[in-house]
């Protein structure tokens, strides 16, 4: 198999190339360079990536989450890989610089960077970055993830480190923001229960089984957020071998806790919210333990039409 190298427009690293190659089945990604993806593997922690539709709640799932592990006393990492950099404002309070801005200040001499540049301390304890991304139209989001990557590595930030948590930008739609799955141990996608959320997983469970192939990220279930029910889910799952990780009903306190930019360990007391907080800290723990990869096998966009639904 033949592999085509271009040099990567606009971009100063040069461990980062646009490699035109099959990675899988038959998709075109971005890849760091073999020496350079060598030096960045993510030390010993448990790194997980989350995905799934844009505005689906993948960095509300992803603040509590961290906040869960945290409160087992894990030393927790989150990174925001969405250009509009509001991953980690419930931990945080504020909207964080982004990783390519404070490197766009320095001219791109990522020597010249302290750690409080880019890495902040939210809740419980939480180190937040916000990798951010190229303006729109101009280039990958694949390159940000690598620089924020080898930034922490460089900063011995990841040897420290029990827990890494990708909160990653909608639907895969190119290489590029499929780069965290590079890093990640497991990938969890959240879903809502209804079509488009699950044809957007469907896609997904695409990206990840092409990455499978090549790197270690496994599927390690589904989040079921803002619904009452999960038969949809279940239908879908059932049939191509995915499991439910966790299940988030749609709740006026989760909406309220965006708005209030804490996460839901802050918020005052209510059994609903006492639920919430439960199965957060059951999933964190599940995730934790270790949970089996799951083989799923994606289905064609006609047969997901035919199986969702009512007859």
């Amino acid at each position: 198999m033949s592999t085509t190298t271009i040099p990567f427009p606009d971009i100063k690293s040069p461990g980062l190339r646009k490699n035109l190659r099959l990675d899988g089945e038959g998709s075109v990604q971005v890849e760091l360079d073999a020496a350079l993806a060598g030096s960045l593997k993510i030390g010993n922690a448990k790194v997980f990536a989350i995905y799934g539709k844009g505005g689906i709640g993948k960095s509300t799932t992803s603040s509590n989450l961290s906040a869960a592990f945290s409160k087992m006393g894990k030393r927790v990492l989150q990174i925001g890989c969405d250009p509009k950099h509001d991953s980690t404002f419930t931990l945080t309070k504020k909207m964080l610089p982004t990783v390519i801005d404070v490197l766009e200040s320095v001219d791109f001499h990522a020597e010249e960077l302290r750690v409080e540049d880019f890495v902040f301390p939210g809740y419980n304890g939480v180190m937040c970055v916000e990798a951010g991304g190229p303006p729109a139209g101009t280039g990958c989001g694949g390159y940000v993830v690598g620089q924020t990557v080898k930034l922490l590595k460089e900063h011995h930030l990841l040897e420290d480190t029990d827990v890494v948590i990708f909160d990653v930008l909608g639907d895969v739609v190119c290489g590029g923001f499929a780069a965290p799955l590079q890093h990640a141990d497991r990938a969890l996608i959240v879903t809502a229960n209804d079509f488009d959320s699950i044809f957007a997983m469907n896609r997904i469970v695409q990206a990840i089984g092409a990455k499978a192939k090549n790197y270690n990220v496994r599927l390690g279930g589904v989040i079921a957020n803002r619904s009452k029910d999960t038969d949809q889910i279940d239908k879908y799952n059932d049939k191509i071998g995915l499991k439910l990780a966790a299940h988030f009903p749609d709740l006026d306190v989760i909406r309220r806790s965006r708005l209030k930019k804490s996460t839901l360990f802050e918020m005052e007391y209510s059994p609903e919210l006492e639920a919430v907080q439960k199965e957060y800290m059951r999933l964190a723990a599940s995730l934790w333990i270790g949970t089996e990869p799951l083989n799923a096998v994606p289905m064609k966009d006609r047969d997901i039409f035919d199986l969702l639904g009512f007859d």
